[in-house]
């Protein structure tokens, strides 16, 4: 069993462990927590969710994106693959890098330098070769997640406003983050409420029983706080339709 040093076990003291709390509370008391493990460094603060789905079966396989309305705290750098008017557009949008052809090679020859990925669509051909590079870091374009698209100009500016993919894992649970430590209570809890509504919205049909098992919050090197999910699927009830 890990051991934790003074810091995490004095923040463990401000949670009660029998109590399920509101998205609010639960925000606020991660501040909380995260002030008595100060570190020299803004902390992340991430949400993390059991859902009631098995991501064994392709019908159940949860996956999206959300525009969170505070951001995340952090400058996102974005890669366009365009040409032409959408590679003008791209860079007038604020995108980092942007190219066709030659940033399909500079990109195969090791250049990483970028922590989101758009394409439009007649670029997905030369782009597909870099599957392997960007696949496993979860870098890939997608249409289902609004990153292949002729919208360049769009799809750029919520990137850099903070948008964020969420993915269920083999084991039905998504890690997502959603700002800082440095974020205000309010904050963090308009954003956590926005993206447990998006994978509310994303809920497949074929999941069956309780959606939202577990929900927490948490910064980097705090113990999580614990949300009540029914309260939680209350309020969004309308969202699943």
């Amino acid at each position: 069993m890990a051991k934790h040093g003074k810091k995490f076990l004095a923040a463990s003291k401000l949670i009660d462990v029998n109590k399920r709390y509101s998205v609010d509370e639960a925000c606020s008391l991660v501040g909380k927590t995260a002030a008595l493990t100060k570190r020299k460094f803004d902390e992340t603060v991430d949400v993390a969710i059991k859902l009631g789905v098995d991501p064994k079966h392709a019908d159940q396989m949860v996956r999206g994106a959300v525009v969170l309305p505070n951001g995340i705290g952090k400058t996102v750098r974005v890669a366009v693959f365009a040409k032409g008017e959408k590679e003008r557009e791209a860079r007038e949008a604020g995108a980092d890098v942007v190219g066709a052809e030659d940033l399909v090679e500079k990109v195969q020859g090791g250049f990483m330098e970028f922590d989101t990925t758009i394409a439009t669509p007649d670029l997905m051909g030369q782009v597909g070769r870099l599957g392997k590079v960007l696949g496993p870091r979860g870098l890939m374009p997608n249409p289902k997640l609004g990153t292949v698209t002729f919208d360049i100009g769009r799809a750029v500016r919520e990137a850099k406003a903070g948008k964020v993919e969420f993915r269920v894992d083999k084991a039905g649970n998504i890690h997502t983050p959603i700002g800082k430590r440095s974020f205000t209570a309010e904050q963090l809890a308009a954003n956590a409420l926005a993206l447990i509504e998006a994978i509310v919205r994303a809920k497949p049909a074929a999941a069956k029983g309780t959606y939202l098992r577990t929900l927490s919050v948490s910064s980097t090197m705090s113990p999580g706080v614990p949300i009540d999910a029914q309260q939680v699927a209350n309020l969004f009830k309308k969202a699943t339709g």
